[in-house]
């Protein structure tokens, strides 16, 4: 997905934030279901479908009404970090299908007309459909027009928390699909930087390879602290990691 499709899942009891509910296989195992379609089909096609089929997120998110698994990765990772709040002001950077920002809506309240109601503002190049208190920019982040376009929607021009589970389009080159990803990851970073809040915090997807050190060093100066953090949702096969960045310093002249 162009700039950041989503993906994600959950696990352990309880109810996480965003309204997503913990345990998706409620503690049972879900019998293996195989593909019956006649239609022909490519072998990685159908292991895709299986995989699809035999997922309890995929399940679940669409038990719950959210568009994609990957709402629960963001609501995994806020409830070990705790960044999602009632009146707090989110972008998200790469949202189509808008799983994440669904998240962030029910959290901070931008959408029940609950007090304190936060803000959640998301961009995608892709369309998204609309989204119950969420504003949504369609236009590629790295265009030179995308960052004003999300402050001049944001409350005074700033935000709590900055997202980006963005993702460029593959190559098949490994090398270049990480070298991708991290310029992606560097141009949220920089973003978040212009628009947080003093206290904010930054999520950010990345891909393990070791390309992305000066992202981190970047971050370690601007925020408190700075973890690498694998959900639950996120598959045991995939190289994806996130980069969860807290208590945002403030930069010096801005």
């Amino acid at each position: 997905m162009a700039a950041g499709g989503r993906r994600g899942g959950t696990s352990g009891s309880g109810k996480a934030p965003g309204g997503v509910s913990g345990g998706v296989s409620g503690g049972r195992r879900l019998a293996r279901q195989r593909l019956r379609s006649t239609k022909p089909r490519t072998q990685s096609s159908r292991a895709w479908l299986e995989r699809q089929l035999n997922d309890p997120y995929v399940a679940a998110a669409r038990r719950e009404g959210y568009r994609s698994r990957a709402a629960y990765k963001l609501a995994e990772i806020d409830a070990r970090f705790h960044i999602l709040k009632p009146g707090r002001r989110v972008v998200d950077l790469g949202a189509a299908p808008g799983g994440w920002a669904q998240v962030a809506a029910e959290a901070v309240r931008s959408a029940d007309g609950g007090a304190p109601g936060g803000q959640v503002v998301a961009i995608d190049l892709l369309p998204v459909e609309p989204i119950p208190g969420v504003a949504l920019v369609q236009l590629d982040f790295m265009d030179p027009a995308a960052p004003d376009r999300l402050k001049a929607l944001l409350r005074g021009g700033r935000a709590d928390v900055v997202l980006s589970d963005m993702a460029a389009q593959g190559t098949g080159h490994t090398r270049t699909d990480h070298l991708r990803i991290v310029g992606l990851a560097e141009a949220a970073a920089e973003f978040a930087c212009e628009v947080l809040e003093p206290g904010g915090a930054f999520v950010c997807k990345v891909f393990q390879g070791g390309s992305e050190r000066a992202l981190l060093e970047q971050l370690k100066r601007a925020f408190a602290a700075v973890k690498h953090v694998k959900p639950p949702a996120s598959r045991a096969e995939s190289a994806e990691m996130y980069v969860v960045a807290t208590g945002f310093r403030g930069v010096s002249g801005r």
